[in-house]
């Protein structure tokens, strides 16, 4: 069993408060979740108008999936047109860990 885990630090458009925050990330959250099978949520940067930290987690039989699946996360987060994608942390947690 794999666990892989991404951090997305995300650079917000035009926001002015955390209620449009909220209504930029919670739909992105719910669009990871839905189409990757994955657990996700905003994580971090909690009290920052045009900032939010999500993270994503996964869990496979194989690191190649696990590595599959956050590439395809990554992917759909970058085209996202109201959000800039400033950077990523991914870590990979093996059983012997």
């Amino acid at each position: 069993m794999f666990t892989g885990t991404l951090s997305l630090d995300l650079l917000l458009g035009d926001v002015r408060s955390l209620k449009q925050k909220r209504s930029v990330v919670r739909p992105i959250v719910a669009e990871l979740q839905r189409r990757y099978a994955v657990a996700a949520a905003e994580v971090g940067h909690l009290d920052l108008h045009r900032r939010a930290q999500v993270g994503v987690a996964v869990v496979a039989a194989d690191a190649g999936h696990c590595g599959e699946v956050l590439d395809a996360v990554e992917r759909l987060v970058a085209a996202r047109p109201e959000v800039e994608l400033l950077s990523t942390r991914r870590r990979l947690h093996t059983p012997d860990d």
